[in-house]
């Protein structure tokens, strides 16, 4: 581990499931913190999700990578007994506790912040959940698609008129979300630096669904005139819209009003700029389908690489729409660091997505696999002061498996 990262020597229990909590903790793996990810004896379900449509399936178990690169592994029966001790010494060890189990089982297993509080005051627990602290559903369990999409009004937004919701992007919530957490647990150090307090950081699913779409919730909260949802052919305005190349390429189109006289000009279509029934803001407004059938007939003349140099020649905001195999292979991701080697995880899965965040003068640590069921749970134990015979006796217990009953 590299001794100038910014976070070397910081330590992190993970005692988080799934994407939000330990993809928070892999951003502060990738600058340095020694992450401890905690989970059950049998494994975290996350550890299949590549087996589980509509997941893209594959052999190789890339979403547990993804979410646990460069992390320690440790077993930990927190339903038994024996597992207590272990868990007071892993708090006491820790900087950062990073928990998203539902507060109702929470308070069972004795990890809810009162509960590990007392053990380490300087403790930063980092408190996430589907619905937020207080309120009815405080205590209902809740994913992204659930908690970050639907409730957040989101889904009901992303869609074009006349279709059903749709079913989002598997993880986009969660990983907007562990950046989230990953800023209130830097906030907390920050201030703990200052005032040597710990503090109980949380962020909810919700909460960050509502931020994501808090343009058109600010606006509700107005009482703002809003538009139908989106149709293509009858936009709110043609000049942000989608449209298609001859060669069947998608691509966003944003025209701001002071590039459409340059726009228009470049794409060989100038009697936009005289046409009659777009000469003032109220024709335009009333004949936006219109505009858009002239937008239609003249990209689907060429294809998409043409387009790119026109755009590009008159500084147009524009994305061709990509699918997941073409975005791999954009010469961008590599450039900028956002997609880079992971080792060791074998099969075909030899390289991951980076966290977002990059600090100039200050190189990520290498990413690593993800550990394996118990992995390193004896290297931990020795780590936190238990000795060979109380080693013994929480295997014996079933607290800690050992790990050979675990390999997989």
């Amino acid at each position: 581990m590299a001794k100038d990262n910014i976070f070397s020597g910081l330590k992190v229990v993970d005692l988080a499931s799934f994407i939000a909590g330990p993809s928070a903790a892999v951003i502060l793996s990738d600058f340095g913190a020694d992450v401890i990810k905690v989970e059950p004896p049998g494994g975290e379900l996350w550890r299949h999700a590549n087996h589980f449509p509509p997941q893209p399936i594959a052999d190789d178990a890339y979403p547990w990578h993804l979410a646990n690169r460069n992390k320690r592994g440790m077993a930990l029966d927190l339903k038994s007994p024996g597992a207590h001790q272990v868990l007071e010494k892993l708090v006491k060890w820790a900087d950062v506790l990073i928990v998203n189990t539902p507060h109702p089982a929470r308070k069972k297993l004795k990890i809810a912040y009162d509960d590990v509080l007392e053990w380490n005051p300087r403790l930063i627990y980092a408190d996430l959940t589907g619905f937020g602290d207080n309120g009815p559903d405080a205590d209902l369990p809740g994913f992204d698609i659930t908690s970050y999409w639907a409730r957040s009004g989101l889904l009901s937004m992303t869609r074009d008129a006349g279709a059903p919701p749709t079913w989002p992007v598997a993880g986009s919530g969660d990983n907007a979300t562990a950046v989230g957490l990953y800023s209130a647990i830097v906030t907390a150090l920050y201030r703990r630096e200052r005032t040597g307090q710990g503090a109980h950081v949380t962020t909810s699913l919700l909460a960050e669904g509502v931020w994501s779409a808090s343009v058109s919730i600010q606006a509700a909260l107005c009482d703002a005139k809003f538009f139908g949802l989106h149709d293509r052919k009858h936009p709110a305005n043609a000049a942000m819209n989608v449209y298609r190349a001859k060669d069947g390429v998608w691509f966003v189109l944003i025209i701001t009003p002071d590039k459409l006289e340059a726009v228009a000009r470049a794409i060989g279509r100038p009697d936009i700029l005289t046409d009659p029934r777009l000469s003032d803001p109220a024709q335009l407004t009333a004949n936006m389908a219109e505009l858009t059938a002239m937008f239609d007939q003249t990209f689907c003349a060429e294809p998409m690489a043409h387009w790119y140099e026109v755009f590009n020649g008159v500084h147009v905001t524009f994305g061709a729409v990509r699918g997941p195999q073409e975005v791999i292979d954009d010469p961008q991701l590599r450039a900028n660091n956002i997609i880079v080697p992971l080792e060791g995880a074998g099969g075909k899965l030899t390289s991951t997505i980076s966290s977002p965040l990059q600090i100039h003068g200050v190189a990520k640590v290498a990413a690593k696999r993800g550990p394996t069921i118990g992995e390193h749970n004896h290297e931990i134990l020795r780590q936190l002061g238990f000795g060979a015979a109380e080693i013994e006796s929480l295997h014996a217990s079933g607290a800690v498996p050992n790990a050979k009953d675990h390999a997989a």
